[in-house]
Formats: C-alpha cells, sequence, structure tokens
C-alpha cells in the first residue's frame, strides 16, 4: 500500500513586527510590553494552526525576534536578504520593513532578487530600479517534487506618495493635489507594483524552463490578482487544461493562483478574504504555482491541493489596525503526494 505524503505553505504579513523599543515609522508608534506579548503569541498561534513546512513574512523589522520565534516552533531554518533602515536622528524608529522565510526543511541558494537589466531596458526603465521590498529567491529539495524554487514577495503598496513638491503646495487638502494624487498618483503606484511583479515573473519563468522545475511565489501582493496590474501572471496560463500531459518531456512554464487548482475551487466554494478595508473584503495574498502543481494532471506527482484560510482575527466591521495581531488574514496551501 502506497503512502500519501503531505506538505504545506503558509505567508503571513505581520504588520510591522517591530520587537520594543524600537518604532515603526514613527517614534510614537511601538508595542508596550502587553502588546509585544499578544503580537508574539498570535504568531505563535498561528504557525501551529497552519502547521506549515515552509512560510513566508512579510513586515519584518525585528529580524532576530521573528528569527528566535520561529526557532522555538521547530523553524531550523530561517532567511532573510536585506535589513530595515533605521531613522538618523531616532536610530530607534525603523523603515523599510523585509520579508522573511522560515523552514523546517533546509534552504538552498537563498539571494536577494535581482532584476535582469535586459529586461528592465525592454521595460523603459532607464533609471536605477530598486524594489520596495526586495524579494527573497531559494530553493528547496521536497520529496515528491524535487527541486522547488520559491520566491517571497511584498509588492508596492497601493499607498500614494504626496505630490505636493512637485506643485508646491502644502495644504494636503487642496482639491488639485487631491485629485492628481487620485488619478496620476494612483497610476503611478500601479506601475511601480506592476514593475516589480514583471521582474519576479520572468525570473520566475526563466528559471522554470531553465531547470525544469517547479516554482511558487507568495506573499503580499497588495493588489487583486485580476487588477490590470497583475492580471498578466496569471492570464497567460491554463492549467486545468493539463497542457504537461501532452508533452511532460518538455519544461512547464507559467504561474496560475493556487487557489484555482484546490479542491474547494471545485466545490464551488468562495475564495476567503485575506484583508478588509473599511468594511470591504480583498483579496491580496497569494500563493502562485507552476503547473507542477496540478492535480489533474495524469502525469504529474500531486494527487490534491488544498486552500487553507487563516483569517478567524479579521473583523469587517472594524476599521482600525490591531497591531497585536495583523490586518491581513494568513494562508496556505497542503499538497498531497
Amino acid at each position: 500500500m502506497s503512502v500519501s505524503k503531505s506538505i504545506r505553505f503558509a505567508s503571513l504579513n505581520l504588520l510591522n513586527y517591530a520587537a520594543p523599543p524600537y518604532s515603526f515609522y514613527q517614534l510614537h508608534e511601538r508595542y508596550n510590553a502587553t502588546q509585544w506579548r499578544q503580537k508574539q503569541t498570535f504568531i505563535e498561534d498561528f504557525l501551529i494552526q497552519s502547521r506549515a513546512d515552509i512560510v513566508a513574512f512579510q513586515e519584518v523589522f525585528s529580524i532576530k525576534s521573528l528569527q528566535t520565534l520561529c526557532k522555538e516552533q521547530g523553524y531550523d531554518y530561517f532567511e532573510t536578504v536585506t535589513t530595515p533602515k533605521s531613522d538618523n536622528l531616532y536610530p530607534q524608529v525603523l523603515f523599510n520593513p523585509v520579508v522573511a522565510i522560515a523552514s523546517k526543511i533546509p534552504v538552498h541558494d537563498s539571494q536577494a532578487l535581482s532584476p535582469c537589466p535586459e529586461l528592465l531596458e525592454y521595460l523603459n526603465n532607464q533609471n536605477e530600479f530598486k524594489f520596495n521590498r526586495t524579494p527573497i529567491k531559494c530553493r528547496f529539495e521536497l520529496d515528491g517534487l524535487g527541486a522547488v524554487y520559491f520566491y517571497v514577495v511584498h509588492f508596492k503598496s497601493q499607498r500614494v506618495h504626496s505630490m505636493s513638491h512637485i506643485l508646491n503646495i502644502h495644504n494636503q487638502e487642496d482639491p488639485l493635489l487631491v485629485l492628481l494624487q487620485q488619478t496620476v498618483g494612483m497610476m503611478q503606484s500601479q506601475i511601480s507594483r506592476s514593475l516589480e511583479a514583471s521582474i519576479v515573473y520572468y525570473d520566475a519563468l526563466k528559471t522554470q524552463r531553465e531547470n525544469n522545475c517547479a516554482t511558487v511565489v507568495m506573499g503580499d501582493f497588495n493588489d487583486n490578482i485580476q487588477s490590470p496590474a497583475l492580471a498578466f501572471m496569471t492570464q497567460g496560463f491554463h492549467p486545468t487544461r493539463c497542457e504537461p500531459c501532452r508533452e511532460f518531456s518538455q519544461p512547464i512554464v507559467g504561474l496560475s493562483d493556487a487557489f484555482s487548482l484546490s479542491t474547494q475551487y471545485q466545490k464551488g466554494v468562495t475564495k476567503p478574504a485575506s484583508h478588509y478595508y473599511k468594511g470591504r473584503a480583498n483579496v491580496l495574498d497569494y500563493i502562485l504555482v507552476s503547473g507542477h502543481f496540478n492535480a489533474d494532471c495524469a502525469l504529474g506527482k500531486v494527487k490534491s491541493l488544498d486552500y487553507l484560510n487563516f483569517n478567524a482575527h479579521l473583523n469587517a466591521e472594524q476599521h482600525d489596525e490591531d497591531i497585536c495581531s495583523s490586518d491581513h488574514g494568513g494562508i496556505g496551501i497542503e499538497i498531497r503526494f
């Protein structure tokens, strides 16, 4: 009798994970001792509940604190590729949170994702490009799948940078400034997010082709995958057609929302929200996978894929962020072989 094996991947935006006495963005924005204990307990509970083998994190300010917490929960392997910045006048105030990955399985070839110069030129980005949060690219050797490359991402937020310095308008309520930021500013935010996604997408597909391996892209996308800024990441690939079965010897290229390959999707379950804004439900967090995870492929190795949701702490009626938990729900997938 064959023995069924399974593995779980998960992702969670931690919402300003900055250990006291450090602050995030503003000097007054920090955790007191009680809030920090609650925050730590929230993350521990998520790790216990998710039972994930590999976890992606976003909005990490205190790297060592998170690494210690994960170690205590059995995650012996932990990687980041950049570090937060501190304020020049107030060193305890931190900016530029990073992404991280924790695993119970050894991590190989962990590195900061570097954009392809030729791709930047093709996209007419002649300026020096820089991710808002540098993605992690790393490799795992997984039983049943072999080499799998993971990308941990946190794309540019929908927050619009002020245009007041361009217009020399200091009144933030000025109608001209408000209108331009709602139009031109929002467009610039979408362009930045789309450019980051393009670089990750290009590298993931190129890696699939060159290594004939599975790939996973997961994290906070800060937008719906069907939005104009991100739709290209999944619209060019349709794993439900079981394309690998036609010529499985050829490298598989493409990405799909893991939910579209899940047993929940097949049963007609609506994808749960991972974020609420002013009472409106949004799906901002994703796990994208290559065709290797298609359970409908007769020649594939995956028996089933289940979509996991950890958003019980989210409240549609609550408009203020609860820093003791997160404004995002956790997501995950379980793959059975």
